[in-house]
């Protein structure tokens, strides 16, 4: 994406921390058979989703094979308390230092109307990018009914499917997975989750977390080039992480 213009930051209002719990997947993930014509289109539709959600969230183009998985979650979490904290519809999620916002004046116009006409989905709920260009900080919000087909709002991100279940919904073939994991946030009516996935794709590396409330889903895509992770990848991580849905 060319970035053009950049707007000016937006004063941020502290927001509460909130308790957050860990769990661990059993990783690589496998497809299951699918014995029905409902479960193999539902497969193809979610597959077809998780290379939109990379296509949005980088450039590059799929690759083959996949290669063993680590756990790399827990090996670098930044404190991000100090970081610029941004409001978008529904979410708030801290960016790193020197980030600066790619959004246009018209992108924040997508996704309204006006007399009924039909409105141009908004590609983006925030964007934000490193001063050379390099690195990017992504939201986008989709219904959750787009994701994955069913009748029923979903109003977490379990309804979509298990942790690895919903690899397949964001975590397009061929990529290299390094970390999945099930984040839980404590509300005051129980807990959130929040799924993390951490993979890489050609020349790129993403660390990703969706969460969905009241039918709609939330996800960060934290992106570098793969040379630049190692110096950079614990900020990207903390990131995306810090995704909190209000």
């Amino acid at each position: 994406m060319t970035i053009s213009k950049f707007l000016p930051p937006v004063t941020a209002v502290p927001l509460p921390e909130k308790e957050r719990h860990v769990k661990s997947a059993s990783l690589p993930f496998s497809n299951d058979a699918r014995h029905s014509l409902l479960q193999r289109r539902s497969f193809i539709f979610e597959t077809s989703i998780a290379s939109s959600f990379v296509a949005l969230f980088s450039a590059t183009a799929s690759t083959e094979g996949t290669a063993p998985s680590q756990n790399v979650f827990l090996s670098g979490i930044a404190n991000t308390k100090s970081w610029f904290l941004f409001y978008g519809d529904g979410f708030a999620i801290r960016v790193p230092p020197d980030f600066q916002d790619t959004m246009e004046p018209e992108d924040f116009n997508s996704g309204l109307s006006l007399y009924g006409d039909k409105a141009k989905p908004k590609t983006y709920a925030a964007r934000f990018a490193s001063p050379d260009g390099s690195e990017f900080l992504s939201v986008v919000i989709r219904p959750s009914n787009q994701l994955k087909i069913t009748f029923l709002e979903a109003r977490d991100i379990a309804d979509l499917g298990s942790l690895r279940d919903a690899a397949n919904i964001f975590v397009p073939g061929g990529s290299t997975l390094y970390s999945a994991r099930t984040i839980k946030i404590k509300e005051d009516d129980g807990y959130r989750n929040y799924y993390y996935y951490e993979f890489g794709r050609n020349e790129e590396r993403v660390a990703l977390v969706a969460a969905v409330n009241s039918g709609k889903a939330v996800v960060v895509g934290a992106t570098a080039p793969q040379k630049k992770w190692e110096e950079d990848g614990v900020k990207l991580r903390s990131a995306a992480i810090s995704l909190t849905l209000l």
